[in-house]
């Protein structure tokens, strides 16, 4: 499993040291470093380049929100904020954060982020890998999708997909026992799908509906899905009342 190297960020010590604890029953992490300030955060992103961290977004000098905001997209860590405020959820999304951890911080929810912040960075080292790779022309409409494997490729039946997110110019296929690597576009993609096994729920997401197992409402009439994996996916604000609507639910939930 791939180590990850965390910075800690958090103006309050009786929070760093909760976080500090709760990371030492975690394995494959390393933590090197901590801020206390917006200003300090960047200044140890810069200086250490850690794959994951931890954000509070209430902060003295510069907010959490800014500073994701300002990171560079070349070599960006994954962002996990850590806040007492539930309002700041879209806000968070829209940075493109890994999850969003509501203090006090509970020992699963956060060993979930970290697993899901793991896999992202896992699937933009993989790209940046693929990245010479020609892109293929889009497929007919089928029902599998050939993917790259170590050693070649693999049949992948579309029916045993669960969930797919986009970088770049690859998507993740999540499956129920393992997430592969595959070059194509979400244009494209959508061609080849059909929208009643997998649908799209945001510009760099489809997902099997029938697996969605929970709906959290994020403020401002945005919604994310949980799905059976443990996996949180926000639904583009254009897609809340189809989803809603495919889900049986006739309005956001309360």
């Amino acid at each position: 499993m791939t180590q990850l190297r965390v910075l800690l960020v958090d103006d309050e010590p009786l929070a760093l040291r909760r976080l500090s604890t709760l990371f030492a029953d975690i394995d494959d992490v390393d933590i090197v470093g901590t801020a206390a300030t917006g200003r300090e955060a960047e200044a140890q992103i810069a200086a250490l380049g850690p794959d994951l961290v931890m954000l509070d977004i209430s902060m003295p000098q510069k907010s959490g929100l800014r500073v994701a905001a300002d990171l560079p997209s070349e070599d960006r860590p994954e962002i996990v904020f850590v806040t007492a405020f539930e309002q700041y959820a879209p806000d968070a999304f829209e940075v493109e954060a890994a999850d969003y951890l509501l203090k006090p911080v509970r020992f699963d929810r956060l060993r979930q982020a970290i697993e899901r912040a793991r896999r992202r960075r896992t699937m933009r080292d993989a790209v940046d890998r693929l990245a010479a790779m020609p892109l293929p022309d889009a497929p007919a409409r089928e029902d599998a999708i050939w993917v790259q494997v170590s050693n070649g490729r693999v049949r992948l039946p579309i029916e045993h997909i669960e969930w797919i997110e986009a970088a770049k110019d690859y998507v993740m296929l999540h499956t129920a026992t393992r997430s592969y690597i595959h070059r194509i576009s979400m244009t494209a993609l959508e061609q080849l799908l059909d929208p009643e096994g997998l649908t799209r729920v945001h510009r760099s997401a489809f997902i099997r509906l029938g697996l969605v197992k929970g709906v959290q409402r994020l403020g401002k009439g945005l919604i994310a899905l949980e799905m059976r994996d443990g996996a949180v996916v926000q639904v583009g604000p254009s897609y809340v009342k189809a989803v809603l609507a495919r889900l049986g639910l006739a309005r956001e939930p309360a």
